[in-house]
This record gives structure tokens, sequence and C-alpha cells, in this order.
């Protein structure tokens, strides 16, 4: 059986691309002062407290704003006090919480 691999690269590019539109975009930070400044999501401080009052003491690792399946969320990474790492998600239209788990 010959198998055309133009065809068959086509189809992989096509469902690479499919793919990358479903999976989370991480956005700069001008893109989030955008959205900040026309009232579509949250100051990030805001969400930073939020996030760090739910483990006091605990350390800023890393803080991002993502846009997925059209929503936006803030994902905010953290070490406790007892060196736990831990990722919470926060819709960052709300602030409302959307996972808090161990990393």
């Amino acid at each position: 059986m010959k198998v055309n691999l133009r065809v068959g690269s086509r189809v992989a590019l096509v469902l690479l691309a499919f793919c990358s539109s479903l999976a989370a975009r991480d956005l700069n930070q001008d893109e989030a002062l955008a959205l900040r400044q026309q009232g579509v999501i949250l100051p990030l401080e805001q969400l930073l407290q939020q996030a760090m009052a739910r483990y006091p003491g605990s350390r800023l690792l890393e803080a991002e704003l993502e846009k997925k399946h059209g929503q936006y969320a803030y994902e905010v990474e953290l070490v406790t006090t007892e060196g736990v790492v831990r990722e919470i998600k926060l819709d960052a239209r709300t602030g409302v919480l959307i996972k808090d788990e161990e990393d």
C-alpha cells in the first residue's frame, strides 16, 4: 500500500493548527494592560492578594494571564511556608476560584 506523504502532512498540519487553537494562550503584558483598561479583567494586584490570602506567608513564584475557550484566567504559582508549591487559577473577570492544587 502506497501512502501519499503530502496528504498525510497536510492533515497533520491542519490537526495541529486546530488543536493549538483550543489550547490556552498566555497573554503578554500589553494585552493584559489593554484588557484591564477596557474593564474586561480585574487588576492583577487584587487577584494576587486573593490568591496569597489563601496561604498566609506564602511567596509568589509566577503569575500569568491566559485565555482559553474565550475565558480569561490568572494562573498564580506560589510556595507556602511549608515549602509546598501551589497552583491557583482565578477567573480574571470575576475573581472566582477555578482551581487550587499542589503543583
